[in-house]
This record gives C-alpha cells, structure tokens and sequence, in this order.
C-alpha cells in the first residue's frame, strides 16, 4: 500500500511523527555533510528532512509520486514541490548531486528501475541517502505510521539493490529504537529507547539508514524506453459498430 500526502502530513504533525522527524534528520544532515552549492532531489516524501538545505544548496527539488500526492513545500515562499513520476523524472543527465530519497524505495513498483533513473540523473560521485523501514524491525510489523506501509527492506536486500546498481554503500545507520506508540510514557523516553536500542544492536531499530556514492559506470543498462509502457490497442469507431449490429 502506497502512504497517500494526507497520511503523510498527518503523521509528522503528530507527537509521534515529530519526534521521529528529529530523530532522522540528525543522521540525515550527518550523512549530507556540506550542501553548500549543492543540487539536492528529494524523492517520495523527503520534505521534512530536507529544510536544512534550502539557504545553502544552489537548487532543491522535492519529487513526489502521483500515486501518493504532492503538497506545496516550504510554506514560504516559492514552491520546490514536483508531482511526477519516479521512473521517469523530469531532470536531465548528472543533474543531481545529492539525492534524499525518503519514503520512497518501499512504494516504488520497480525497485531496479528507479535505481537506473537515479543513476541517470545523478552526478559523477553524486550520493544517495536512503532511508527505508526495517524488514523485521516493530515500525515494519505495524500499521499505525508510514513505515509500516510499502515493502520493507533487509540490510542485505538494500546493499545488493545499491551495488546491483553502481551505488557503493560508504556509511550505514539503523535508527528509530522507541516503540511506534503515541503514549506519553513512551514520547517521553525517547532518548532512553534510542539509548538501550544501541546497546543490544540493530534487532530493535525500526530503520535502515545508508549513505551512498555514485559510481562512474552503470552495472545494468537501462530498459528501453518502449519496453516500459504497455501498449493498448485502439479502438477502431467502425469496428464497434459492426460488433454492435451483430
């Protein structure tokens, strides 16, 4: 099932969706270094992640599936928001240094050919981080938030995706230990759940965090455009007609 905007809004307004916003964003800006002059895509619903690099990139482009809906982003100003589709994005070669795909890699319908589009489009050593919820991490297992919607991913099954693909993975980061829970106990021991999580390992955290690097040349060629759309016959007026006198 495909997280719709409204869903989405929804979610990050919440107690719950905040605290995970903040969560995130620390590794995000970690993993995305300096931005300064930078061309930055966000793609799925990277928005709340992505503020940070509006006074500093050189553009920022925030792609959002059809499937799931577009909302104006930022509030202010003028609108960095485009609603398109994810395997074919409107951008032209190596046009992209920095890619923060969020909500994404879980609702697209073919994982291998976004992986091509983003190759497409991204510049030689671009990076891509990608967050994605946790095979059998407890946000994947339940419904109640975003992450529990899409297919999720092992660790195994996003490094493969990416080297399959000429991405080299260079950092990883499991995050979000804390129960997806709205109670107030639980929101307000964040930072202890986060704490004991690492202690035990990954088993608890709910996702998968990956910063990777472009490499030069592609692993897998892209399909043909032709072979990507399924062609309809057309209807010939005439013909009906006839049918319909039988």
């Amino acid at each position: 099932m495909t997280s719709n905007v409204e869903r989405l809004i929804g979610f990050y307004k919440s107690p719950l969706g905040k605290i995970s916003r903040a969560l995130l964003r620390e590794e995000v800006v970690r993993f995305a270094g300096n931005v300064n002059g930078r061309r930055i895509l966000g793609l799925g619903f990277a928005t709340p992640y992505m503020r940070f690099t509006l006074d500093r990139a050189e553009r920022v482009i925030a792609a959002m599936p059809a499937r799931q809906g577009a909302s104006a982003w930022p509030r202010e100003g003028p609108s960095h928001t485009v609603m398109c589709d994810p395997l074919e994005l409107p951008l032209t070669d190596a046009a992209v240094d920095l890619t923060i795909a969020v909500h994404a890699f879980e609702h697209a319908s073919d994982t291998e050919e976004l992986m091509r589009e983003l190759w497409r489009v991204s510049a030689p050593n671009a990076r891509l981080i990608v967050i994605v919820p946790k095979r059998r991490g407890m946000w994947s297992s339940l419904d109640n938030t975003p992450f529990g919607d899409g297919h999720p991913f092992s660790r195994g099954q996003l490094e493969r995706l990416l080297r399959d693909h000429s991405f080299v993975p260079e950092q990883w980061k499991d995050a979000l230990y804390l129960p997806p829970s709205q109670h107030s106990l639980v929101l307000k021991s964040t930072r202890f759940f986060e704490r004991a999580g690492r202690l035990f390992g990954p088993t608890f955290a709910g996702v998968h965090c990956v910063l990777a690097r472009k490499e030069l040349f592609p692993a897998v060629p892209r399909r043909r455009r032709a072979e990507r759309y399924v062609r309809v016959p057309a209807m010939a007026p005439q013909a009906a007609m006839r049918n319909l006198g039988r």
